[in-house]
């Protein structure tokens, strides 16, 4: 249903959610937190509204509240929640075991967290389709299982249906929860987070699902995200939530194009756009603490509109249009100077020598026995694949590609915590393999790494004020007042107060755990860190406060990066180089304007294709890749990329792979020239990045 439709549609009143005043509170020791104040949102059917707000404003409290699964410490002291008319916080838990599942889906958060890990796909569906559905025997219900993986586009339904979470794909894990929630026809859809850490291909993919099944089965859908992109390509209204209150509702055009809330407005300035040359600017200080809610407006200390008037008092809601709200006291002063976002400046600095060098390296895992490999046709998993690189000093080289493509695995085994298979990795001209024990631990103390999941590399066990001087212990002489000093200004650089010396990584947010992580990474000085994904799980706001910190850092110490990303918006504001990863090679490398500009690569134009806008009339045509990247046990002949190809020329694709060669026609293959593995000439590449 297109957005007119739905403004046509919705005038008639097909009433489907209703939430009116809501509020939520959740005992704790020492007091009360008050998670959600007077929240209202409406959902019609065959809607997308989409519900966006930093981590901590209470977005997944509110979808929780919506299908009555609030923790035991949490009440509902005032509002009202109604299903099509229905009083849920009225209604008994066996009514709302009807409900739930049956009539509104709720698809939580991580889904390989979400999913039973002892249970397979289709055990999980199957249970799910049994307890709401009247099916007569296990025959019928396997047919509506089969049927609703078809529906998600999981490939290959009936040997899927065997497998268990763990050994599918982030992207099939999503589809599968989403299968779940689908398996009885549900007319509401609560979506939490869909496409958190999910490539650009893979999160493509899923908002066309989401699409394609509002479009077939009219059902109503609330999209939680704090991906700005994904909201203004798919939702037909937004809710802009904020610290427990609603700052801002409209249709999505005018929230966009018109918002009229401080806190909209920097929520858009904070988000990174391809080809805006976009400075990021980050929203200072952080979400209010809600045990105690300050007078006024909860934005204020903040927002760069508020004045003394906006401290004290009630903040009414005002109306911008018929369907347009914003909670604001100065909300025609922000529409008329709203907040404007500068242009970033390329760095004008040139990288000095080679500090890391790869050559030829290959990374197999699960390579087997002789005696297995000799009697069985076993097949090692290929994660790396004749990969070259360099990387200078003070220089960031990007590293893209979708999930499997092999990149973590690169930038693991490149620091030598995984072994190379073949290959060659050399370090300020040293090879690591030669290396002495002394000369090793020098490399360990330059070369760090900040992981994807900062919860899941932080000691649980160890408070902040152990965790961060931990390499100072390990590669300096630094006596225990020098390290307590250098803990201290570490701290201070990554904008971290002291009070939290004492904290557990539990007891942080996301982004304050980064912060520890890199905190950690740079307490011993690196020449060279590896960044895997350091923002993709962060929200908007966090994101670039984590960019534009990581930027101070490499300035400051003229540290190397190499960050692995999915996503072209972050790669763009940060690095000088970058590289394409698929199946294990790299099959496109250039600056950042020879890669963004054409000639593409097929691979590389269909990753840019991908990307949301913040633009809601944005009517690009995306390019959408067919199928999952093939096995890394098996990778297909010639060209790796041939098999999902949209510009697949014949025979040759198949036979033969491509070499990686300069574009230009002079055969230079150095590290500043722009190189591309493609049997497609020039011209073919130079389409246009939608004419395909």
């Amino acid at each position: 249903m297109s957005r007119q439709d739905f403004d046509r549609r919705s005038s008639q009143g097909d009433r489907l959610l209703s939430v009116d005043g809501l509020n939520v509170e959740f005992a704790v020791p020492g007091g009360t937190i008050r998670a959600l104040r007077d929240v209202s949102i409406s959902v019609e059917t065959g809607e997308t509204l989409g519900i966006a707000g930093e981590s901590g404003s209470g977005k997944s409290t509110l979808a929780l509240a919506i299908v009555r699964y609030l923790d035991s410490n949490a009440r509902v002291p005032s509002g009202e929640i109604r299903f099509k008319g229905r009083d849920l916080l009225g209604m008994s838990r066996r009514e709302l075991q009807s409900l739930r599942g049956n009539e509104i889906a709720h698809v939580a958060q991580n889904a390989s967290r979400a999913l039973n890990p002892s249970l397979t796909i289709g055990e999980q569906i199957k249970e799910t389709v049994e307890l709401h559905q009247d099916v007569s025997g296990n025959a019928a219900a396997m047919e509506r299982v089969y049927e609703v993986l078809h529906q998600v586009n999981i490939p290959d339904p009936e040997g899927m249906v065997d497998r268990y979470p763990n050994e599918l794909s982030g992207g099939q894990q999503q589809r599968a929860l989403i299968a779940v929630g689908l398996s009885c026809n549900p007319e509401l859809l609560i979506l939490d987070e869909p496409t958190t850490g999910l490539d650009v291909t893979t999160q493509a993919k899923l908002l066309d699902l989401i699409e394609e099944l509002k479009a077939e089965y009219d059902v109503g859908i609330v999209l939680i995200t704090h991906n700005l992109g994904v909201i203004a390509q798919i939702a037909d209204r937004v809710n802009i939530l904020y610290a427990g209150e609603m700052m801002e509702k409209g249709t999505v055009r005018e929230v966009f194009e018109e918002p009229a809330n401080p806190y909209t407005q920097a929520l858009l300035a904070t988000t990174p756009e391809l080809d805006k040359n976009k400075e990021l600017r980050a929203i200072p200080g952080q979400i209010p603490e809600l045990g105690s809610i300050p007078d006024g407006c909860i934005f204020a200390d903040r927002c760069a509109f508020a004045t003394e008037e906006c401290r004290s008092g009630d903040i009414d809601v005002e109306t911008v249009s018929p369907t347009h709200q914003t909670r604001c006291r100065r909300w025609e002063t922000a529409v008329a100077d709203p907040i404007e976002t500068g242009t970033a400046t390329r760095r004008s600095s040139t990288p000095g020598d080679v500090i890391l060098s790869i050559e030829n390296l290959v990374k197999h895992y699960d390579e087997g026995a002789f005696l297995r490999n000799l009697l069985g046709d076993h097949q090692p998993v290929r994660a790396v694949r004749d990969v070259s690189l360099t990387i200078r000093e003070g220089e960031t080289v990007g590293l893209v590609g979708e999930s499997g493509c092999g990149k973590s695995t690169l930038g693991r085994t490149l620091l030598r915590l995984h072994d190379p298979t073949t290959g060659r990795i050399t370090f300020r001209g040293t090879d690591l393999a030669s290396m002495s024990k002394a000369q090793r631990r020098e490399f360990r103390s330059e070369c760090q790494i900040i992981f994807q999941d900062p919860e899941a590399s932080l000691n649980p066990r160890k408070t902040v004020n152990e965790i961060v001087p931990r390499p100072l212990r390990l590669f300096t002489d630094l006596d225990e007042p020098a390290r307590e000093e250098r803990v201290e200004e570490l701290l201070d650089q990554v904008n971290l107060s002291l009070d939290l010396k004492t904290k557990f990584p539990h007891e942080l947010s996301g982004g304050q755990q980064q912060r520890v992580a890199i905190a950690r990474a740079f307490a011993a000085n690196p020449s060279l860190v590896v960044l895997d994904e350091p923002v993709s799980s962060l929200d908007v706001s966090v994101q670039a406060s984590i960019l534009n910190l990581l930027s101070e850092l490499r300035e400051e110490y003229n540290t190397s990066y190499l960050l692995i990303s999915h996503d072209m918006g972050v790669i763009e504001s940060v690095c000088d180089r970058l590289a394409i990863m698929y199946l294990g090679k790299i099959v496109e490398r250039g600056t950042l304007e020879d890669v963004f500009e054409p000639p593409y690569h097929p691979y590389t134009r269909s990753l840019l294709s991908s990307i949301p806008s913040l633009d809601p009339d944005d009517d690009t045509d995306r390019i959408r890749l067919e199928g999952d990247v093939p096995s890394a046990r098996t990778p297909p002949s010639g060209c790796s990329f041939h098999t999902r190809c949209p510009q697949k020329i014949g025979e040759v694709c198949e036979a033969e792979e491509p070499p990686l060669e300069a574009v230009d026609g002079t055969g230079g293959d150095g590290e500043a020239a722009h190189c591309v593995s493609c049997h497609l000439d020039r011209e073919e590449m130079s389409r246009p990045l939608d004419d395909i």
